[in-house]
């Protein structure tokens, strides 16, 4: 009986769905990269999830050159997945360097948050929000389209 249990839970998680548009988007917590909290709530507007290292490379790129609160001003969250990073290497190395960003990274050290959120791992996703409702959802393979996708949302 335990087997079948333990089979059901560990199978539970393919039968989930991604988020469609017109769905709520569950709030979470995260820890930013200087262990700050941030909770998704429905002030935030645009969700952009890289789900790996070339990714979050994008979006670092992208914001380059960019004033301090930049993506706050738009009410955008960037949430970075770095649980395929070692964590001595994220704690000693990449974390101590995000702190030198503009911009505030919620990590998500476990993959708790980002998996929520279908899309090409290499791809920046985009999720517009409003009120808390998934309304539109984008994916950049480029930096200037990314560039050019945030510089079209007015603060």
């Amino acid at each position: 009986m335990k087997f079948f249990a333990v089979l059901f839970l560990s199978l539970l998680p393919l039968w989930a769905q991604a988020i469609e548009v017109g769905e709520p988007v569950a709030p979470w917590t995260l820890l930013d990269q200087f262990d700050q909290a941030y909770t998704l709530d429905g002030q935030a507007k645009i969700l952009l999830v890289a789900r790996s290292m070339d990714a979050a490379k994008r979006v670092d790129v992208a914001l380059q050159g960019q004033p301090k609160g930049y993506l706050e001003a738009r009410h955008a969250v960037f949430v970075a997945d770095i649980q395929r990073m070692p964590r001595l290497v994220a704690k000693l190395f990449a974390v101590p360097a995000m702190q030198a960003y503009n911009y505030r990274v919620m990590l998500d050290r476990d993959a708790r948050i980002a998996p929520r959120y279908s899309a090409p791992v290499d791809n920046v996703l985009w999720l517009q929000l409003d009120n808390g409702k998934l309304v539109a959802r984008h994916e950049y393979d480029s930096v200037t389209q990314l560039r050019q996708a945030l510089e079209q949302v007015q603060p």
